[in-house]
């Protein structure tokens, strides 16, 4: 019984997403929470966020217990912008010498950590790499997954609509 207060009050603090937030799902994108509800699983009450996918209408649930472990997170605030632009001009280590599953998996792996310098980091090295050579059908989805998150999360904070976004984001190029 002990166990059970104490997993509900470490839930309580891990819920920090209410009805109407937007937040960050890693591979996924932004979405919005658009509700919090309680289900039934295996005898036990469970909390989730149900939250919808701004892109293509995905409702996904998540666990409010497990939101941090999953890397559901907010949208990074206007002033952290520049950080992002600042990784995508740097020089990237050229992968262009690995083979290109090698590649797919390290920058997949990036994209899953839900972390947006990550995802600069994978857009700015593929799109160096597409300079240099062209890529694999995988990478060229991975680049334009990297792309769109990119895009949407950046969109979001800077409150502008995603085609002045992708705009902004050549010019660092």
């Amino acid at each position: 019984m002990a166990k059970n207060k104490a997993l509900k009050v470490d839930e309580a603090k891990n819920n920090k997403f209410c009805q109407g937030d937007l937040a960050v799902y890693p591979a996924h994108g932004v979405g919005c929470i658009e509700s919090i509800e309680s289900k039934k699983i295996n005898g036990e009450n469970l909390n989730f966020y149900m939250m919808k996918i701004i892109e293509n209408g995905m409702v996904i649930m998540i666990p409010t217990a497990n939101a941090k472990a999953v890397g559901l997170r907010d949208v990074i605030q206007e002033d952290e912008i520049q950080g992002v632009y600042n990784v995508m001009q740097e020089k990237g280590e050229s992968k262009g010498k690995q083979t290109w599953n090698r590649r797919y998996r390290e920058y997949m792996d990036k994209i899953k950590t839900g972390s947006i310098y990550d995802v600069a980091t994978v857009f700015r090295d593929l799109y160096q790499l597409k300079i240099e050579k062209d890529l694999s059908f995988g990478e060229r989805k991975l680049f334009d997954t990297a792309k769109n998150l990119l895009v949407q999360e950046l969109s979001t904070a800077k409150d502008v609509d995603e085609a002045f976004m992708m705009k902004e984001i050549e010019n660092l190029f």
